[in-house]
């Protein structure tokens, strides 16, 4: 199969350092913006902090894998060295504010593929070891973490947390709507092989790149979205209707690069793990939300470049 070399191995050398660096995470702009604007002719207790400083700290935390009450002394510690005069919200604060801040977008790329996927995350229970051992509890709980990704930048698109039990397409067609005008083809696996699906991605004037399953038969109709399915089966057929010719429809059809967002998963678990420290979905909706924000962050600084070589 032959192995992957990278050509830009110096650059991406650097921006792995670069990654550790504090300026990367608390930038001018976030000291400038750390205090909320005087509200005008409001009752109750005025904000403290903006929401670029709360989302500041929750990026904190979410790189250097921090507990809340860690999370303000670190804050308080760079304060201190950097000469910084001013106040640091408790550890209660950012908790409760972290599910009410307004988030901004994840990329600002104009992608013209998007990649659909999910994968779990575990809330509690027991570890991987002792289910292996022992076998899995009753109190064993997982999220279901969907994911749209760029193939060409590897930067998160849109996101959806949800309860283990929501399908992923019956996900897709909310993150269609929330994904970029500029997208024109979709990509997904067999799980979204599903009218909601296919609509959804003909609405936003893109194309569905979703292997019909191995028994789909034609349907007769005028939607968009079905003549299309239909169009890929009589594909597959032409080619001779068995499994290599699936293989084969699926590389003309460049549904390989539907791999990136099972690449940009394992990234994620790797930065991150594999668990949520948030218990309440109103927080671990906002911990996905970070922890993507952060990976999208880590990304742009750099990424390997490279090609494989037989």
């Amino acid at each position: 199969m032959g192995s992957y070399h990278v050509d830009n191995w110096s650059e991406y050398n650097r921006s792995l350092i670069n990654r550790g660096s504090l300026t990367l995470w608390i930038s001018d702009d976030a000291i400038t913006k750390w205090l909320a604007p005087k509200a005008k002719g409001k009752n109750g207790r005025p904000t403290i902090y903006s929401d670029d400083a709360i989302l500041c700290a929750l990026m904190l935390r979410a790189y250097f894998h921090l507990p809340f009450r860690a999370l303000q002394g670190f804050i308080t510690s760079i304060f201190l060295l950097m000469r910084i005069d001013l106040p640091v919200p408790s550890y209660v604060r950012i908790c409760c504010r972290a599910k009410s801040i307004k988030f901004p977008k994840l990329s600002k790329k104009r992608p013209q593929d998007i990649v659909f996927d999910s994968t779990g995350l575990k809330v509690y229970g027991e570890g991987e070891w002792k289910v292996k051992v022992h076998g899995k509890s009753k109190r064993r709980t997982w999220r279901k973490f969907h994911i749209a990704v760029d193939p060409e930048s590897h930067e998160l698109s849109v996101t959806e947390l949800t309860t283990n039990g929501v399908a992923d397409c019956e996900v897709m067609p909310k993150m269609m709507k929330k994904s970029p005008r500029s997208v024109k083809k979709a990509y997904a696996d067999g799980a979204y092989d599903k009218e909601e699906c296919r609509q959804a991605v003909k609405e936003r004037g893109a194309m569905a790149i979703i292997p019909p399953s191995r028994n789909a038969v034609l349907h007769e109709t005028d939607d968009p979205a079905i003549v299309e399915r239909n169009n890929f089966i009589l594909e597959i057929t032409g080619l001779g209707g068995d499994e290599n010719a699936r293989k084969l429809w699926k590389k003309l059809r460049g549904y390989h690069r539907r791999s990136i967002v099972e690449t940009a998963m394992f990234r994620f678990k790797r930065f991150f793990g594999g668990s949520l420290q948030s218990r309440i979905i109103e927080n671990q909706i906002s911990e996905t939300k970070v922890k993507s924000l952060v990976m999208n962050k880590l990304t742009q600084v750099g990424m390997p470049k490279g090609r494989w070589i037989p």
